[in-house]
């Protein structure tokens, strides 16, 4: 029951910013909404769930999320919108936002049916989601700087934690939800499908796929492609 309710919670979530799209003519608002969206299906479901496992997973989802969008939103403010959105233009309600709730969705499994009683085993999800946010935080924080120099211009981001990874951002991101999956897990090893949702986009879909294309032909991000690894820090 809990997975359907917060189906129609995603679903009414995501019209309503289709209807802010419509208004501001972009559709790449989708990426604000995304973090937020996360924070209300986990107060949703702490209200009906009232566990310590909800409560610390509401508490790191809504750091993670504020942040997210806060960030992209400073991102995107008075510029044209991200070129990822372009080939979305003839149906974008179902294509972005319909499709983003799905994924939504999923992600949210490990919190929708959260279950058991808080034990160590869930601390080391805590510990997993503080490195993945450290990575992700830092790596946004870092690329910001880099952008916004503007002898940088036209060159690749290769210091920090961009020396260790081409994508940190993203492996921050992957490692807070298995962080969660593994916070909430008692059960519920189904839920699994939640961190594996995630892992998927980033790594095979919208994430690092669209990025590496983009800079396929920038002999600079070449030659970085040869030194350091595509993903996971090394």
């Amino acid at each position: 029951m809990a997975l359907i309710i917060s189906a129609v919670l995603i679903w009414v979530y995501m019209t309503g910013w289709f209807g802010v799209a419509i208004l501001k003519k972009r559709n790449d608002i989708a990426d604000t909404a995304w973090g937020v969206g996360f924070i209300l299906v986990a107060g949703f479901n702490l209200l009906f769930n009232p566990t310590k496992k909800l409560l610390i997973s509401i508490i790191l989802i809504s750091i993670w999320g504020v942040r997210l969008a806060v960030h992209i939103y400073q991102r995107n403010k008075n510029k044209k919108e991200d070129y990822r959105y372009e080939s979305f233009k003839s149906s974008p309600y179902f294509q972005v936002f319909i499709v983003q709730g799905f994924f939504m969705w999923l992600i949210c499994w490990p919190i929708i049916n959260s279950s058991g009683v808080f034990g160590w085993f869930n601390l080391v999800g805590i510990l997993i989601w503080i490195i993945g946010f450290y990575f992700e935080s830092t790596a946004d924080s870092q690329l910001k700087k880099f952008i916004q120099n503007p002898s940088n211009k036209g060159k690749i981001m290769q210091s920090g934690l961009w020396a260790i990874s081409r994508h940190p951002n993203y492996f921050g991101e992957v490692t807070m939800w298995w962080g969660i999956f593994l916070l909430n897990l008692g059960n519920n090893w189904w839920t699994i499908v939640g961190p594996l949702t995630i892992s998927y986009l980033i790594l095979k879909v919208s994430g690092v796929p669209l990025l590496e294309k983009k800079y396929e032909n920038n002999l600079e991000f070449q030659n970085y492609k040869k030194r350091v690894s595509v993903f996971i820090p090394w």
